[in-house]
């Protein structure tokens, strides 16, 4: 209604009448308004459509890339998809690694906590009573009660040596920039047995094997590229992949059934989710996990690992619209209606608000004068 009211305003805003010949234009003004309301209601909001919004979809992800990676605590390491992808299903939110910090071989036993533990920090026994929990520690307690010189600060029961704390400034992964992503996208809309695929339908096995998505040649390729999905963000892979990320996938399905259904394609956009204008210290995405092992003895020990990467979220939205005949009446009695109220709004702006308002008033309204009127009457001819 805003938006009708506004275009009314406009149109009155430039219209001009012509004192000489003194006819005012106020029906053509009132066609003009209707006009721009029926097509607001029927070429720009479709209102002779039935709508659907209540989107059916499945969404199946799929990842390949191979890359060789070299620390200094473990040696060469191939990652395949295996590895780096969290969880290895396929689902809708999936995880990719391309940073992380190992710490291997921790056994449980006695050690120093870390320096950058501002709770564990010591400069005698004092400091270290035993029993009183670390916050934010590795271990369980102060289990000695021992202030270890050496480190400055305090002996705790924990997994051993804890975790290194460097931060990474390369990522090691850097050619996960060539992964590939496969996204494979159902939608159906019920209301109208309306289904379809991001993926293009053909006969050609090897199609998939081959293209790679590009907005103008190939848009039913759900193959992407990870530097290029980054790239579409606004961003830099190689920046990101050092503390990791969290990119938002948008395919929006919007369908007008009314056309062919060629003419209901996917439309992708990209954005980065993990940004915060005024804290950039927020941006990143890390998490840890540990794999466990025993040794000859049969004592367990594990590998801790704290992995940065980007997180992708594939998000579906859209509607659908088709021809019936009920919102059609509504949209047409609606419009009807309109003539009514056009003709109020109209005589309240010329009336009140136009520069020449003046002008309309004395051709709206007629003033009568009734003491003139009575003494005609009154001196009139008698019989």
């Amino acid at each position: 209604m805003c938006v009708l009211v506004s275009q009314m305003l406009v149109l009155l805003h430039h219209t001009h009448v012509d004192t000489r010949s003194q006819k005012p234009k106020k029906n053509i003004m009132r066609s003009d308004v209707l006009h721009e309301c029926h097509r607001w209601v029927f070429v720009v909001k479709k209102g002779y459509q039935e709508r659907e919004e209540a989107i059916q979809t499945s969404v199946i992800t799929k990842l390949k890339g191979v890359t060789l990676t070299n620390s200094s605590e473990t040696g060469l390491h191939l990652w395949s998809a295996e590895d780096y992808v969290i969880p290895p299903n396929g689902e809708q939110v999936f995880f990719i690694v391309t940073n992380y910090i190992e710490t291997p071989n921790q056994r449980l036993g006695y050690c120093a906590e870390s320096f950058k533990v501002p709770d564990g920090q010591c400069q005698s026994d004092y400091d270290c009573a035993e029993g009183e929990a670390v916050i934010a520690g590795h271990g369980e307690d102060h289990s000695t009660g021992v202030c270890l010189n050496s480190t400055g600060t305090c002996e705790i029961n924990a997994w051993c040596p804890v975790e290194y704390s460097s931060r990474p400034t390369e990522p090691l992964l850097s050619e996960a920039e060539n992964f590939t992503i496969y996204i494979k996208n159902f939608v159906r809309f019920p209301k109208f047995e309306f289904s379809k695929s991001n993926v293009l339908e053909t006969s050609d096995d090897t199609y998939l094997k081959r293209c790679s998505y590009d907005r103008e040649t190939h848009l039913y390729c759900p193959i992407f590229r990870v530097g290029d999905v980054v790239h579409w963000t606004g961003h830099d892979f190689q920046d990101m992949a050092v503390k990791g990320g969290s990119v938002g996938v948008l395919i929006e399905w919007n369908c007008d059934l009314d056309k062919d259904a060629s003419e209901c394609n996917p439309q992708y956009s990209f954005t980065r989710l993990d940004m915060n204008q005024n804290n950039s210290a927020t941006s990143g995405y890390n998490f840890r996990y540990t794999r466990y092992y025993k040794d000859q003895n049969g004592e367990t020990y594990r590998t801790l690992y704290k992995v940065y990467g980007i997180r992708f979220d594939i998000m579906i939205n859209g509607q659908a619209g088709k021809f019936n005949i009920v919102p059609t009446i509504i949209a047409i009695g609606s419009g009807i209606a309109l003539w009514g109220i056009g003709a109020f709004v109209c005589d309240m702006i010329l009336l009140y608000m136009m520069n020449t308002s003046s002008y309309y008033r004395e051709k709206k309204f007629e003033i009568i004068n009734f003491k003139y009127d009575q003494q005609i009457v009154t001196m009139g001819p008698k019989c």
